[in-house]
């Protein structure tokens, strides 16, 4: 992209973030559009963006350039911000769970969006041998220097489970996954071919009340997030031949103060 380009897009870019902020939905979406335009990969998230604020379709999933600048431009703080300031504890919720079920032992497993190995640091007791697999190159770079999996991967989480030639899993886990995506059918289909029968799937969603979802499967919150409703989880982990373990309610994060519900799903392949 030329330099003027560059400047047009930061131009747009915080013209709309400045519209959002002030409550002027209208011409922030205008805005938007204007910078979907001048970067169609979408680096900025404006399609999430204009889908919270209800004034463009909801998509299938975050584009994986915002996904992946997002947390690359974060690494350096994620955990501080994401455990101190938002208050996130889903891996240790998940090892409570785990360990509540008398499920301790696992073979190999699984970490999608591993980031900086929140999740792989909460199990590692747990698991003989860890993959670890984040869009995120320097996010990746700092779970590589804690030594916490054996294996890492910058990579998409759904392209990584389709091109995957190494042993199934018994554990699969993927405990900040779902709030970028939007459609789960390609990921628990992809899962599946990568599970033993009887592994487990475990991994956390956001939701909202019912009315919020105006009748869809799933939206994109007030925080650029997606939430899922649970029938729709549930009818897609059938689908993929999943059976629902348990389904515990949870406060994933918290976001300005406000406590973000979600849920922990915990599923066996079939």
């Amino acid at each position: 992209m030329a330099k003027t380009d560059d400047d047009a897009l930061a131009e747009a870019y915080n013209r709309a973030l400045a519209l959002e902020k002030s409550g002027d939905f209208d011409l922030a979406a205008a805005a938007y559009a204007e910078v979907l335009a001048l970067d169609p990969d979408d680096h900025g998230g404006a399609a999430v963006r204009l889908a919270s604020m209800k004034r463009g379709a909801v998509p299938a999933r975050a584009s994986e350039a915002y996904v992946t600048t997002l947390f690359d431009q974060h690494a350096e703080v994620f955990e501080k911000v994401l455990v101190e300031d938002l208050g996130y504890h889903v891996p240790m919720i998940l090892r409570q769970r785990l360990i509540e079920l008398g499920e301790t032992s696992f073979e190999r497993m699984l970490d999608l969006g591993c980031g900086t190995g929140l999740t792989g640091g909460a199990l590692e007791d747990m698991a003989d041998d860890a993959t670890g697999v984040d869009l995120a190159e320097n996010m990746v770079e700092i779970a590589h220097e804690k030594g916490l999996y054996d294996t890492l991967y910058v990579a998409d989480a759904v392209d990584y489970l389709d091109d995957n030639d190494d042993d199934p899993f018994d554990l699969i886990a993927a405990t900040d996954v779902l709030p970028y995506l939007g459609d789960l059918k390609p990921l628990f289909a992809a899962a599946a071919k990568n599970a033993l029968p009887g592994a487990l799937l475990c991994f956390s969603s956001e939701t909202l009340p019912d009315e919020d979802f105006e009748g869809r499967s799933y939206t994109v919150g007030r925080f650029q997030r997606f939430a899922h409703t649970e029938a729709y989880v549930r009818e897609a982990l059938q689908a993929a031949g999943f059976a629902v373990v348990e389904v515990t309610e949870i406060t994933v994060r918290h976001e300005q103060g406000l406590p973000i519900a979600g849920h922990l799903y915990l599923a066996r392949r079939g």
